[in-house]
């Protein structure tokens, strides 16, 4: 009488049987190899956005008139809103090539045409890289944060400001494929493509020394 082996043989594995097995295990090593990259590349993408992102610095700036004038209240006899009649007495248009500083330029056109007053009527172009400034604050004395960054472009949206007795206050806004930005144009804005600004001439003798004074008040 035979007794039952208590104990389970392993079932034999032919050839074949072998062979198909090294192959199944060969192409799952393989398209593992070739998924693992690939599982990698959210975390490589963000930090490429992370270094992009590391170009942009920022820094604030305290502009006190003094203790006592940061503290005055608004003056009775300053209005809440004032007019200046006025007219255009011509208007340019200022074209700037690549690589100019786009604020050095604009200086430059303002000494060479002899302009003392005017209004920055328009803006467009595109830039390579920005620095601008921005209020950061809501009680005197007031704040300004500068940011800047050396690598990243932007296309030109609209520019407006003035020219008062000679100096430029010109502001700009910035778009990229994320958002839309602005402030105060400041050197290390350098034109790409190109970049176009049209001014409006005003008389010499009009007084507009007021206008960007934030003591008057």
């Amino acid at each position: 009488m035979s007794i039952a082996s208590p104990y389970r043989l392993a079932p034999t594995v032919t050839a074949p049987e072998e062979r198909h097995q090294r192959s199944r295990t060969g192409r799952y090593n393989h398209y593992r190899a070739k998924l693992l990259p690939m599982r990698k590349l959210p975390a490589i993408a963000a930090l490429i956005c992370l270094a992009v992102a590391a170009q942009e610095s920022r820094h604030e700036v305290t502009n006190s008139s003094g203790a006592a004038q940061d503290a005055k209240p608004n003056s009775a006899t300053v209005p809440d809103a004032y007019t200046i009649p006025t007219q255009f007495e011509r208007v340019l248009i200022f074209r700037f090539r690549y690589d100019t500083d786009l604020l050095a330029g604009l200086q430059n056109m303002v000494k060479q045409n002899k302009i003392q007053n005017a209004v920055i009527l328009s803006g467009f172009g595109s830039v390579r890289n920005y620095q601008v400034h921005q209020v950061s604050n809501r009680t005197f004395p007031s704040k300004n944060m500068f940011v800047k960054d050396p690598a990243a472009p932007a296309d030109i949206i609209g520019m407006s400001g003035f020219v008062l007795n000679g100096q430029l206050h010109p502001h700009i806004v910035l778009a990229n494929p994320d958002k839309a930005f602005g402030g105060h144009l400041e050197p290390g804005t350098s034109v790409f493509t190109f970049a176009v600004v049209t001014v409006g001439v005003l008389p010499d003798n009009l007084d507009l020394r007021k206008l960007d004074d934030k003591n008057y008040r």
